[in-house]
């Protein structure tokens, strides 16, 4: 290339020290450029005379020819070119900062013009302009114009406000054009633009989808668009790398250790040859960081109400003078003497946007045991997996129910589903299980009776083998004593913790409920299938709607339990199964419709009627599952209003501390409920409501879904289920008698 004064350039090539991966370059920063190549900034101080792909054409009579060196005019509008691009603005070649309205000639040196708008810029005499380089004009030449234009066409187009970026190197403006060159790419993350070397690491997922490759890319310098990859860098252990605040530093992190070195070539090139390890570790031992509590609030302040400002999904904020807002809880957060209090003014504070879906959780909250999880589960009372009743005339916990969920699915998730007390769990160890009317005397050679619940013999033993002494009332006794008594009968199994415990219940509820369904059905006599889910949050759930919906889904009803459901974002995929048409029916010479085989065509469409349960807990994706249901004409709903949460979020906006304000980014309509589609603030209405007696559900009672029940059986009753009958005796395509003559016949002779 060439600078401005038409001499050579010395600069070392834009691609820097990449461009050879020598052991030089590995050994130091000897052959690196010490900051960005004087070439590219050669390329500012004259604009290209033709540059199509950049819209900008100076040709000769835009700048005359006896401009003095280092002035260079800016052109706006139509002058600037076809495209209406103005050229450049100027750079001093010599890399160093310029003031706003300080243009510099090639040698280097500042040149005064005072600072002024583009199209008002004044005359300036070449005298006026003081300059090293000696004189080229032969003397006496007069033929050129002497001076800048007074002043330039006026633009169509509004003037650019100017900003003052103060004494800046443009140090941005050099390194942001070249990101849009970099090719395309897995990436995860822009790392750095080296601080001595125009080339970017970036980190981009590997082919196997789960190592990290740490990608260097080499960037040509302005106006060239050419970005190479010059070096790849891949490690299994690699788990992810920054800056440091300074930007001066690297920071890789590992699965055994952090490295840190220079944000320079030569830092980067030797953590590369370090594969053992034995370089630039930081001490981790007692890593710490200091924090200043009330600070950091009124900072994650400030960042909920922002973020709260730019996701919700309304830009007016459903009315409400946010600022106002900020300046009303703000005192309050200096108040705050801890993280708990924080979450009760930030609820407050986004609670005023009237809107559901704004949850405030997580953060750094105050930990007794400090984090440490053998401590949580030594103090974590553990769980046997059943109900008890305490006994005083047994002398101990008589067992009331023992929880069992679906026999087809022993195992799920590669975890056991079974009561401690089972024959599923007992068996593995060659012991019996227990029965409801057992009664458990003692654990670990302790009478259970010697505290107010036996629970509390139970802390800490989560996971761990205990010993339960039990009398076998309701199972059969094994040994008896002399005065006909059962002798307790030592047992060993292992506890469950909390979390299992619930899961197991919970399981069992479903199973149940599906059994009870099916029982019901069947004294009204049709079948039905039955499917309860969760929530809708991704492979659990459509498992869950699998393990229900294809064993039955040529049954005459469905019922589709969405109670309790916590939302998700599964609709449109159920919606869309729950929409198939049968069209055309399959029978074989083993198989038809009724003995099997595929039956019809879409493959698995449900033909039946179709109710879905809801209740005040039925939120979310549920509530637009079961809007859906109802919009589409797919079914009916049974139950009480839903949660009323019509405005989908992300829950990506997050705090310092990794809690969250959540926003409500995404606002849903169609033409008959308009926004919100009248789930928001209001919940999804059932077309029969029936309301489950707590009581009564502690007990087993499920009037909902009787009622769900009853309402198929009327339904099948005025539009039955039908089952297209085979059209007939297949069409005989034999030579029929009188036609032997024919063409056809004849030649069947033949």
């Amino acid at each position: 290339g060439e600078n401005v004064s038409g001499a050579p350039s010395s600069s070392p090539s834009s691609l820097g020290a990449f461009d050879s991966f020598t052991e030089e370059a590995v050994g130091g920063p000897s052959g690196l450029p010490s900051r960005a190549p004087s070439v590219f900034a050669s390329h500012f101080s004259v604009p290209p005379s033709s540059n199509p792909e950049l819209g900008i054409d100076t040709g000769p009579s835009l700048i005359p020819s006896s401009t003095p060196s280092g002035v260079l005019s800016t052109m706006v509008g139509p002058s600037a070119g076809p495209s209406g691009m103005g050229s450049l603005p100027s750079m001093n070649p010599s890399d160093q900062p310029s003031e706003i309205g300080v243009v510099a000639d090639p040698s280097g040196q500042p040149s005064t013009i005072p600072s002024t708008e583009p199209s008002t810029l004044p005359s300036i005499e070449p005298s006026t302009m003081p300059s090293t380089q000696p004189s080229t004009e032969p003397s006496g030449t007069t033929d050129a114009p002497s001076t800048l234009p007074v002043s330039e066409p006026k633009s169509p187009y509004p003037k650019d406000q100017i900003v003052d970026f103060g004494d800046t190197t443009f140090d941005f403006m050099r390194r942001a054009f070249r990101v849009g060159n970099i090719p395309s790419g897995s990436y995860i993350s822009i790392l750095t633009q080296l601080r001595d070397d125009p080339s970017f690491i970036l980190l981009e997922r590997g082919a196997d989808g789960k190592s990290t490759v740490a990608k260097v890319i080499s960037v040509e310098d302005f106006p060239s668009d050419h970005a190479q990859p010059s070096l790849l860098w891949e490690t299994l252990d690699f788990n992810g790398a920054g800056l440091s605040t300074s930007r001066e530093h690297l920071v890789f992190i590992y699965k055994s250790v952090i490295k840190v070195a220079p944000n320079t070539a030569s830092g980067f090139l030797k953590m590369m040859g370090d594969v053992k390890y034995e370089n630039n570790l930081a001490d981790t031992n007692d890593f710490a960081i200091s924090i200043w509590p009330k600070l950091e609030y009124e900072q994650m302040y400030n960042d909920a109400w922002r973020m709260l400002r730019d996701y919700f999904y309304d830009i007016e904020m459903n009315g409400v003078d946010w600022k106002e807002i900020h300046r009303r809880y703000q005192s309050l957060v200096k108040r705050c003497a801890k993280r708990e209090e924080l979450d009760d003014v930030l609820a407050q504070m986004a609670a005023e946007l009237s809107a559901l879906h704004v949850f405030v959780y997580g953060g750094e909250y105050g930990d007794p045991v400090h984090g440490n999880q053998k401590l949580k589960s030594l103090n974590a009372v553990a769980s046997l997996g059943g109900n008890f009743e305490r006994s005083a005339e047994w002398n101990g916990y008589i067992i009331k129910d023992i929880p069992k969920r679906d026999p087809d699915f022993p195992v799920m998730t590669g975890n056991a589903v079974w009561s401690p007390l089972s024959a599923e769990v007992l068996g593995l160890s060659g012991q019996r299980g227990l029965e409801v009317g057992d009664i458990i005397v003692g654990i670990n050679g302790e009478s259970v009776m010697k505290v107010p619940d036996m629970h509390m013999m139970l802390r800490g033993q989560a996971g761990r083998s205990v010993r339960l002494d039990v009398i076998r009332k309701a199972s059969g006794a094994t040994t008896k004593l002399d005065d006909d008594m059962e002798k307790p009968e030592p047992i060993i199994t292992v506890p469950l913790t909390q979390d299992d415990a619930d899961d197991l219940r919970y399981g069992a509820w479903e199973w149940k409920t599906r059994q009870k369904a099916k029982e019901l059905a069947g004294g009204k006599g049709f079948g039905v299938g039955y499917i309860h889910l969760r929530s809708m949050s991704g492979a659990k759930d459509i498992d869950a709607f699998f393990r229900g919906f294809y064993p039955d889904y040529d049954k005459s009803a469905l019922i589709i339990d969405v109670r309790h459901n916590r939302g998700g974002n599964i609709d449109s995929w159920l919606l869309d199964i729950l929409q198939r048409k049968a069209w055309m029916y399959w029978q074989s010479r083993a198989t038809d419709i009724y003995s099997g085989g595929l039956g019809w065509d879409e493959q698995f469409a449900f033909r039946g009627h179709i109710i879905v349960l809801v209740d005040e807990k039925t939120s979310s994706d549920g509530e637009g599952f079961s809007r859906g249901v109802k919009e589409l004409n797919l079914g009916m709903l049974v139950g009480t209003r839903t949660w009323g949460g019509g405005i989908w979020l992300s829950s990506d906006n997050h705090l310092v501390d990794g809690g969250i304000a959540t926003a409500p980014e995404i606002g849903v309509y169609n033409d008959k409920f308009g926004w919100g589609l009248g789930v928001e603030q209001e919940g999804v209405k059932p077309d029969i409501v029936v309301d489950n007696n707590p009581r009564s559900a502690y007990t087993g009672k499920d009037r909902q879904l009787e009622r769900a029940i009853e309402v198929l059986a009327q339904w099948l009753q005025r539009e039955p289920f039908v089952v297209p009958k085979m059209p007939g005796p297949k069409k005989d395509k034999s030579l029929q008698p009188g036609l032997e003559n024919c063409a056809a016949g004849r030649r069947s002779k033949i």
